[in-house]
């Protein structure tokens, strides 16, 4: 399969590229569209079949329910059955924006795109492009992240390229994306509000709108065996290079010396601003210590990064989890398999 780019960077050449997109989807095609998270391979949410092009595409396993992106709320009866009050007020909010909300699902949603839950997540993505693209569509849009199942998400479009091309019709450059991890997912479907993945919009921040919301135990655990998947990201390992990431709990000096006293090709580590200077192993920072939205930005492209440099061993200085630096650890825990090493 021949996959052609779209540039967006001039007003013809946005144009081109969301008629094009939009075609494409509504021919049940697949395309890989920016986001102000990461970018995502959209279909129909509706098509059960252009839904199976996606996980045949990214190699995803189909219990793994996926997002559906609108672009106004007139099209949110199309796929949520109901729509609780404190639904409402993190819509007003937080839409347009990186926050995706779980609910009853209609009977036009096919258990394709929701893993075969009777409920549906949905959001309401800021980026242009991609408000564009679903509103010319004229289609609700399933749209996971657009990489290689398991691997780090994509924030700029050459990682499309690199694990898409062959593979789709259609990648639109639309720049690199502004947070850089996946939505926040909070399910409203039960009786009492549950956080299932943290995102750019805080738990706290929901907090103090809608009042307490249940933290799921597997955004800072394993999911345990057997569980279903009620959101994307939940699984055992995600987000992951070909290398070894190691996640590393304890003091800036007890990681220099244990890293510096590792043997072999390959080792790298991941460390804070600053920080570089005190290790004899290849290092690269991923953001101040409490800049935590930088942190997000600087995730997915490192751990590429780390790929391209043949890297063998990943260890990484551990991020506080509070606020969007809660995002930043859910991710790496998945990326290292829960792989701790704690030193003091």
């Amino acid at each position: 399969m021949k996959t052609i780019v779209y540039k967006t960077d001039t007003p013809a050449e946005l144009h081109q590229a969301v008629e094009a997109a939009a075609r494409l989807l509504r021919q049940g095609q697949l395309v890989a569209i920016p986001t102000e998270t990461v970018y995502g391979l959209a279909a129909n949410a509706l098509d059960a079949q252009a839904v199976g092009a996606i996980f045949e595409a990214k190699g995803r396993p189909n219990d793994n329910p996926l997002i559906v992106h609108i672009a106004d709320m007139e099209a949110l009866p199309q796929v949520a059955a109901r729509v609780p009050e404190k639904a409402r007020l993190l819509m007003e909010r937080f839409w347009p924006g990186p926050l995706t909300i779980i609910l009853p699902r209609t009977p036009q949603v096919p258990d394709a795109t929701t893993a075969g839950l009777d409920t549906v997540a949905v959001r309401m993505p800021s980026h242009p492009v991609a408000q564009a693209i679903i509103r010319l569509s004229g289609l609700p849009i399933a749209a996971p992240s657009a990489n290689l199942s398991g691997s780090p998400s994509p924030t700029e479009v050459q990682h499309c390229i690199d694990d898409l091309t062959g593979r789709v019709p259609a990648i639109v450059d639309g720049g690199s994306c502004t947070f850089g991890v996946e939505s926040t997912v909070i399910t409203l479907a039960g009786e009492q509000p549950r956080l299932l993945r943290p995102g750019a919009v805080t738990l706290e921040e929901m907090q103090q709108l809608i009042g307490p919301i249940r933290v799921d135990p597997a955004v800072t655990q394993q999911l345990q065996a057997g569980a279903v998947a009620a959101s994307p990201g939940m699984k055992y390992k995600h987000y992951s290079p070909k290398a070894r990431v190691y996640l590393v709990r304890g003091s800036y000096q007890g990681f220099c010396s244990y890293v510096n006293a590792l043997e072999g090709e390959g080792v790298y580590a991941m460390v804070f601003d600053g920080e570089q200077q005190g290790l004899q192993k290849p290092a690269f920072a991923y953001g101040a210590q409490q800049d935590h939205l930088r942190q997000a930005q600087e995730l997915f492209r490192l751990l590429r990064e780390f790929d391209h440099l043949g890297a063998r061993e990943v260890y990484v200085r551990c991020p506080d989890a509070d606020g969007v630096g809660l995002a930043v650890y859910n991710r790496l825990i998945r990326a290292a398999a829960f792989t701790f090493i704690d030193l003091d």
